[in-house]
């Protein structure tokens, strides 16, 4: 286990309620290869914070890449409907990019 990752680990173990060290955590996996336990770490962040858009879209791209890809495109749907919900144009424009891409 690499240094950053025990840095985030002990930041998650003194505070389970900030969106950010999931998504941080989930980040780690995916540099390190592990989709799976990175889907893990963004469904927690996404369980803190519904409107957190780029977690859907590293989702998507963990999904896609186990070759996934029905379920990156639902996750993508579900981040369009929140960043449109807050009227978050760049995350807009970047999942509508990404579901483009898929199609």
């Amino acid at each position: 286990m690499s240094g950053r990752m025990e840095q985030l680990l002990s930041m998650w173990e003194a505070d389970a309620s900030d969106a950010d060290i999931p998504y941080m955590i989930a980040q780690e996996h995916l540099v390190a290869g592990q989709e799976e336990a990175a889907l893990l770490w963004f469904d927690r962040c996404l369980g803190i914070d519904a409107a957190y858009h780029y977690a859907y879209y590293h989702r998507a791209k963990a999904l896609e890449a186990l070759e996934r890809l029905d379920e990156a495109r639902d996750t993508l749907q579900l981040g369009l409907e929140a960043s449109r919900r807050d009227g978050n144009a760049q995350a807009i424009g970047e999942i509508e990019a990404y579901l483009d891409e898929l199609d």
